[in-house]
């Protein structure tokens, strides 16, 4: 007798929406008013000189590189919480604003380690252990879904099956491929510094909403990579992607 396949459990589309509604307000107040700057803060983006785009780029991959070795680290030590990351990420803003936008970049591989262990952080309350080469893969990873400046969700199947032995070669293609996304977010949050009608907004403020940007869009994909463990990564992908869809508007 042919035995038929096991089907896979349904997506629970109640969770899905709740994740869906998640992701559309990761987006805090600091960031809802900087995209409304909009043409403000491209034509801020022009006034980043082409070297000091290039020392972003090169800050941004020693940063990610390091970062995962220290941010793994740390995680031996006690665990500094939500808001002592948040603390954290609003010191290192301020003391990269407060030189403007050369100490900024400066302070980009303390400000990515805080980022990069919150969210480490996010996948151990989902039950992974970011140790795994694969979880360490997919925790940077999670810096590939761009910027609260930009409308990408960045889930993929490939991330959410992500359970793979990574060799340090694979490790650093994985750092190649997101450190231009992660590159265009940083220089977009030191344009949105020196946007003068954002006086009162420091780098203490835009870093807490970066991070807290980022450690939700981390629970989010983390939650949905146990989601895809049990129904598949397609499926759960699919789903998600159609609850986070723009609601057409149709004709009368």
């Amino acid at each position: 007798m042919t035995q038929l396949p096991a089907l896979r459990p349904r997506v629970n589309d109640s969770e899905i929406a709740a994740l869906a509604g998640a992701y559309k307000r990761a987006n805090g107040p600091v960031m809802t008013l900087v995209n409304r700057l909009g043409g403000g803060l491209e034509k801020q983006m022009a006034l980043i000189p082409a070297p000091l785009r290039a020392q972003i780029d090169r800050a941004v991959v020693s940063a990610l590189t390091a970062a995962h070795g220290l941010a793994g680290l740390a995680e031996e030590g006690p665990q500094m919480g939500r808001s002592a990351s948040t603390l954290a990420a609003m010191a290192t803003g301020a003391a990269g604003g407060a030189g403007g936008v050369l100490t900024s970049v400066a302070e980009l591989p303390v400000t990515i380690t805080v980022f990069l262990h919150a969210i480490r952080a996010e996948a151990i309350r989902a039950g992974y252990d970011p140790s795994e080469p694969g979880i360490r893969a997919a925790c940077l990873e999670v810096f590939a879904a761009g910027s609260p400046l930009q409308g990408d969700d960045g889930v993929n199947s490939a991330f959410l099956s992500a359970r793979m032995t990574l060799s340090g070669a694979a490790i650093q293609k994985v750092i190649a491929t997101v450190a231009p996304r992660l590159a265009a977010s940083m220089g977009q949050k030191l344009a949105a510094q020196a946007v003068p009608v954002l006086g009162a907004l420091s780098g203490a403020a835009l870093n807490a909403a970066f991070l807290t940007y980022y450690r939700e869009i981390a629970r989010i994909r983390f939650a949905l990579m146990r989601m895809a463990e049990t129904s598949g990564g397609e499926a759960v992908v699919a789903a998600f992607a159609k609850a986070i869809e723009p609601p057409r508007i149709t004709k009368a």
